[in-house]
């Protein structure tokens, strides 16, 4: 029967889930999950104290972000998606997944590229993207397991047993689209070789690029997907139906179109376009209203057992996460505007607002669903109500502390390199008394973060006793009407008949999310055609090339920017605003979204090069107080020459304007350059061997920087 009392028409189907590759995915989402924040605290330790990089190119700062990025994104939410799903997409449309052998290559092909990640990225294999960092074999291997994800869960709507798709499918329906889209644009590059590759874009197209990624990611990774599994497990653990349907459908779509827009507000007061910049900020305050809709759809689905929630450590676990996103998505829009973005940008408010969603809407409501599907998966009680409870409150005091430290941090950080004085002057003109004067936030944030991972050790056991203290039955045999075209409800309103047509519901979501990135790409990708180019900007040569390919594997850019705003303040104490057209051979761009360091995109001349010897040795060795790692390894290894005509050719091959007599001529020109920074090195008594090593390659890039366009007197 339907739900109005109508006969389905279709034959009794007995069937049973696939509950098995759910466990698996459970499994993985507390390993992964205990990894990603193990890695979390130790680079916030290494930012309090530089001695905790241990003087090991492995695991300094720069090399273990990007794990931790894609660990606790791509590995412990990823994991925690696919069981939800799995888990909630069966129950949903009373059908097996689509395919089993497709269920077991999805889940080893995903930890392997988890795997993959974690081998290359310390050794400094990126691509130096931000949250797509990893090369391009692992790029088409994510490609793959995600079709066949697609494939699994389009397959599973086929062959379903209800007709029209409830609102967690929508959501999921949108985030396999989506990502898949984000991700084959972003991902375009050109291999060097199985280890390097370059982006197809460069300069202000890559960097649009990007933040319609990196932004959009975190849209349709870590929102999208929670906010379907928040409309299953919600209304499961409370025993109640979603607040309101109508609200679900205004929160879905509006919150879809209106998403893929934001992606410039990361980009405000650069060198983008003055129109893509307004149109992020527009579409990304819109964001509060969708966002908030979603937040009350999920709270006011515990209305009337309140008192449960006190109680139920999965209802207590979810009705925080929805809190937290409520901040989250209050906070997000309030950054996007431009005079809210002048003061956070680049400064630690920013990762203080991400962690509040990452941790207070991702984690807790992970551990809410956790609570809720282990115990029915292993047929037994929670271990320890009171456990939770510890877990519940030591994650709350942890985040609280995370937030609440960085928000101090960054507003300290930006008043402090805003202040003017009556003379026109800087008040602070050297950066390392910013870095300094925050340095006591640091503590208390990897102090906050390991109460979080505490918390998160304490579910780990919680959940292992809850499973051990079970048993894994043999899958029930369930009964349910095969679908039949009779089956369609007369007089349904135009959504509810959209719900029974899934295939034309996954359209329309693309086209959905391709109208915005659309009318904002399209444009960048022809606006290379109206930069007015300066005939002063040259590309790179080889030996800087090479140099700055180093400067992408040690993570420079994630605490170096290499932009200048068009403010006061950022003009005083860099140098001239940057130019889109200085930015035309940066593959890939790197204007970074932090400044643990200084802005570094008119460094170039300002300091000799036994300065950038000296400080790449020992930081504290030239400025007192430095926070930044040694990097003693670029002394000893030796530049890879061998690799050198292949770089410039694809380079060549890019657009940047090479000749093939330069590219033939590189590994000498090269050399060449390095005899010269040698023999300038040794006027300061450095050995003669150092012409062969990394730090000379360095060297070059860093002293080109911001050269060609000309500075005028800066104050750092």
């Amino acid at each position: 029967m339907n739900s109005d009392g109508t006969t389905r028409g279709g034959k009794l189907e007995k069937f049973s889930y696939d509950d098995q590759i759910v466990r698996w995915f459970i499994i993985a989402t507390l390993i992964w999950g205990a990894v990603a924040m193990l890695l979390g605290i130790t680079i916030a330790f290494q930012l309090a104290d530089w001695h905790v990089n241990m003087n090991l190119q492995w695991i300094t700062f720069g090399r273990l972000r990007p794990l931790h990025t894609n660990a606790a994104i791509f590995a412990f939410c990823g994991n925690a998606i696919f069981a939800g799903v799995y888990y909630s997409h069966q129950r949903l449309l009373k059908a097996r997944l689509f395919n089993d052998l497709l269920s077991r290559i999805h889940f080893w092909g995903w930890q392997l590229i988890i795997v993959s990640a974690a081998l290359t990225l310390p050794f400094g294999l990126t691509a130096g993207k931000e949250y797509a960092e990893l090369e391009w074999p692992i790029d088409i291997a994510i490609t793959v397991i995600w079709v066949i994800f697609a494939v699994n869960f389009f397959g599973t709507i086929i062959r379903r047993r209800e007709r029209h798709i409830y609102v967690a499918i929508w959501f999921y329906i949108a985030t396999i689209i989506t990502v898949a889209v984000l991700h084959i644009v972003n991902s375009m590059e050109v291999p060097v070789s199985i280890f390097k590759s370059y982006s197809m874009y460069a300069g202000v197209q890559d960097a649009l690029v990007q933040w319609w990624y990196g932004h959009n990611a975190v849209a349709f990774f870590l929102t999208t997907p929670f906010l379907g599994l928040m409309y299953y497990f919600v209304p499961k653990a409370a025993n109640r139906p979603v607040y309101s349907y109508r609200l679900s459908i205004i929160h879905f779509w509006s919150l879809v179109f209106i998403y893929i827009w934001a992606g410039p507000h990361h980009l405000l007061y650069t060198t983008l376009p003055e129109w893509a910049q307004t149109l992020g900020m527009v579409f990304s305050i819109s964001l509060w209203a969708p966002s908030w809709g979603g937040m009350i759809n999920g709270l006011l689905t515990m209305r009337g057992v309140w008192d449960k929630v006190r109680t139920d450590p999965v209802l207590k676990f979810m009705a925080l996460a929805l809190t937290f996103y409520g901040m989250a998505t209050f906070e997000g829009p309030l950054l996007s505007i431009k005079s809210v973005n002048a003061i956070a940008h680049f400064t630690d408010w920013i990762p203080g607002h991400v962690h509040a969603g990452t941790i207070g809407w991702n984690y807790l409501l992970i551990a809410g669903i956790l609570y809720y599907m282990v115990p029915k998966l292993w047929n037994a009680k929670i271990y320890s109500v009171r456990l939770a409870n510890i877990q519940f409150w030591t994650a709350t005091i942890g985040l609280v502390l995370y937030v609440v430290s960085m928000w101090v941090a960054g507003i300290t950080q930006s008043l402090m390199w805003r202040a003017i004085d009556s003379t026109g002057k800087l008040v602070y003109p050297n950066f390392i008394e910013t870095v300094v004067k925050i340095v006591p936030m640091y503590w208390v944030r990897a102090i906050g973060g390991t109460l979080v991972f505490i918390s998160f050790l304490i579910m780990f056991y919680n959940l292992y006793k809850t499973a051990k203290s079970g048993s894994i039955e043999a899958e029930p045999v369930l009964e349910a009407y095969a679908l039949n075209s009779s089956s369609e409800e007369p007089n349904a309103a135009a959504h509810r008949k959209l719900e029974g047509w899934p295939m034309i519901f996954a359209v329309l979501s693309l086209i959905a999310i391709l109208v915005g990135s659309g009318i904002e790409l399209i444009p960048a990708m022809l606006s290379q055609k109206y930069i007015v180019k300066m005939s002063v900007v040259k590309p790179y040569t080889p030996l800087e090339l090479m140099g700055r390919d180093l400067y992408v594997r040690e993570g420079c850019y994630l605490c170096h920017s290499q932009t200048v705003r068009p403010m006061t303040h950022e003009v005083l104490r860099y140098g001239k605003a940057s130019e889109a057209a200085e930015f035309v051979y940066d593959h890939p761009f790197q204007w970074g979204s932090k400044r643990t360091g200084p802005d570094l995109a008119r460094v170039g001349g300002k300091y000799p090069n036994k300065w950038h010897f000296r400080h790449m040795w020992d930081p504290r060795e030239v400025t007192a107080g430095s926070i930044m790692p040694r990097y003693m390894w670029l002394f000893d290894q030796k530049i890879d020459y061998d690799i050198l005509k292949k770089k410039m050719s694809v380079m060549q091959t890019l657009g940047v304007p090479y000749t093939n007599a330069e590219v033939e001529g590189s590994v000498d020109a090269a050399k060449k350059q390095a005899e010269g920074i040698r023999d300038n090195l040794m006027e300061s008594g450095v050995s003669k061997e150092v012409v062969n090593k990394e730090i000379v390659a360095l060297i070059a890039y860093l002293q080109r920087i911001g050269v060609d366009y000309g500075k005028s007197e800066v104050s750092q």
